[in-house]
């Protein structure tokens, strides 16, 4: 076998595909019937119309509704949408809850004062960055002599009184502070 044989086999090959071709593109021809266009039974009922209207044979009598339902279906969007909108909730909820503090702020070794204004700031610097969650570390005041702790109170408070606080706890292992800390979500 030389090239110009192997070059008629080819020739031979593209011919024959280009002829598959054709014929599956024939065979494969698309309906140029429009997405709402009548079907034959609507078409008989509304030539019986025009002819006369009362002329209209029995099994082209549709019930409107019956013919709605079955052209359309029905969809309870409103069901839909509801579940959609508590499952978001929900999975937004756990995210926002499970999800790492996106900023810190630790309060040691400040008077009460200090830390009300450095809360202030913190909270509203953290709410112009759209930060969600964020960690408050205020310390379990083991080092305070004769009194309660002083800033977990204080941040307790804080959170209570401020807009712009939502949801707040302590973390759960000590690792990340345990009731040393309070994480805040954000409204």
């Amino acid at each position: 076998m030389d090239m110009g044989d192997i070059l008629a086999q080819w020739d031979d090959m593209k011919r024959q595909e280009k002829k598959n071709a054709k014929e599956n593109q024939k065979s494969q021809q698309v309906s140029h019937k429009k997405a709402n266009a009548p079907t034959a039974q609507e078409k008989e009922i509304a030539k019986a119309k025009k002819q006369g209207g009362n002329n209209v044979p029995k099994q082209a009598q549709i019930n409107p509704m019956e013919y709605w339902l079955n052209r359309y279906g029905t969809v309870d969007k409103d069901k839909i949408a509801e579940q959609t909108v508590e499952r978001t909730k929900q999975q937004d909820r756990e995210y926002v809850l499970n999800m790492k503090p996106e900023a810190y702020l630790d309060l040691h070794g400040l008077h009460q004062d200090e830390a009300r204004m450095r809360l202030d700031s913190f909270i509203s610097d953290c709410k112009r960055r759209g930060f969600r969650k964020v960690m408050i570390i205020h310390g379990k005041g083991i080092h305070t002599h004769g009194t309660d702790p002083v800033l977990g109170e204080v941040v307790r408070r804080f959170i209570e009184s401020d807009s712009r606080c939502g949801t707040s706890g302590h973390p759960k292992n000590k690792a990340e502070g345990g009731t040393g800390a309070t994480w805040i979500i954000l409204k």
